[in-house]
């Protein structure tokens, strides 16, 4: 059983590397993906739509998320927990959970093949069929991604996407619905995260927390409920205002 992530067991109230994951993960392991305007990072469009606030984010740092994603654009805010500014538009929101791994029995799986570049549109096709949640073009570089195959055909897949100092975050989880009942995706968890585990890191996954099938599976895996978040997308400003322009200085 492996023990809890470095950090874990900190002060209620002190500041978590995974409390702002993908500013953590653009901040570190990530960093060589980081576009960056002001304090606001994002992943290129093709590897993630994931973009990172500041925890606390002023005026210059919404002006800078608008500058950078476009007027008009549609910007997921996962985690943001505060008030868009005046002019922004909520779009979307769900309330979601996050896990952490407490005790998995993480293992390698003899039948999982390592996905590369290659496999793309077959790891896209299975994506637009299953729905996991957000995959691109160019997602599959952000860490290992395996999957299993029946009859040659890609039937189930799972990797890594955010990656903060020490953590590793499960994602992309799916299984074609002919083959779903085999256990597939568990097995998929489990090697994914012995690979992690392998590294010295810890993993971790967000769901929705509406999801309750997908949580207890999760929890009976050895997942535990670390703390509870939002996914939120904001529509920026048509114009930005002569002052936010200003404030909208990149930096390098």
């Amino acid at each position: 059983m492996a023990g809890r992530g470095a950090g874990d067991a900190v002060a209620a109230d002190a500041p978590h590397v995974l409390d702002n994951p993908a500013l953590a993960s653009l901040t570190g392991p990530h960093a060589h993906f980081a576009e960056r305007r002001g304090r606001v990072l994002r992943y290129p469009v093709d590897v993630s739509p994931w973009l990172a606030l500041p925890d606390d984010p002023d005026a210059r740092d919404w002006a800078d998320l608008a500058a950078l994603a476009g007027p008009g654009a549609e910007i997921p805010l996962p985690g943001f927990r505060g008030e868009v500014p005046d002019g922004w538009e909520t779009t979307f929101r769900i309330e979601g959970v996050q896990l952490v791994d407490d005790g998995l029995a993480a293992a390698p799986d003899a039948e999982a093949v390592r996905l590369g570049p290659a496999d793309v549109p077959e790891m896209l096709d299975l994506v637009a069929r299953t729905r996991p949640g957000p995959f691109l073009p160019r997602t599959v570089e952000l860490g290992t991604y395996l999957g299993i195959r029946r009859g040659g055909a890609l039937v189930a897949m799972a990797g890594e996407r955010l990656h903060p100092p020490g953590w590793t975050e499960i994602s992309a989880v799916c299984t074609d619905p002919a083959f779903r009942g085999e256990g597939l995706a568990t097995r998929l968890i489990l090697a994914v995260a012995h690979g992690i585990r392998e590294r010295g890191e810890t993993p971790f996954l967000h769901t929705s927390a509406q999801n309750t099938p997908a949580i207890r599976l999760y929890e009976s895996l050895g997942f535990r409920l670390r703390r509870r978040t939002a996914f939120l997308a904001a529509r920026a400003p048509q114009r930005l205002s002569d002052e936010a322009s200003a404030a909208a200085v990149p930096v390098a």
